[in-house]
């Protein structure tokens, strides 16, 4: 494998991404990660010709291939009042959700 995602990097990447992994999920996560990284350097190294074209998808569409845009449409729910009675904790119409910055600044993570 030309390249792999070390235990220090993994475990800077789940402290960001705040996850709570076992170390049996953490080790399988790392494994399976460094199999698609290692996919991906045999993917680049298939030589292709200059002249191909870069695609996101493999097939290249061209614009009269494509369907239309749609017009961007705006359609309120019609009964917030029920998605609001699922909310944990509601003030003046909005859900409340914690602050992570001050969380974050009172645990010093």
């Amino acid at each position: 494998m030309a390249e792999e995602i070390t235990r220090e990097t993994f475990d800077h990447l789940v402290h960001l991404a705040q996850f709570e992994l076992s170390e049996e999920e953490a080790e399988y996560l790392r494994r399976e990660l460094n199999r698609q990284l290692d996919a991906i350097h045999k993917l680049e190294a298939i030589p292709l010709e200059e002249d191909v074209p870069i695609t996101s998808h493999g097939v290249p569409y061209r614009p009269e291939d494509r369907a239309p845009l749609r017009e961007d449409e705006v359609r309120p729910y019609p009964h917030p009042e029920r998605l609001r009675e699922l909310a944990p904790e509601e003030e003046d119409g909005y859900f409340v959700v914690p602050d992570t910055r001050r969380t974050q600044a009172l645990t010093g993570e």
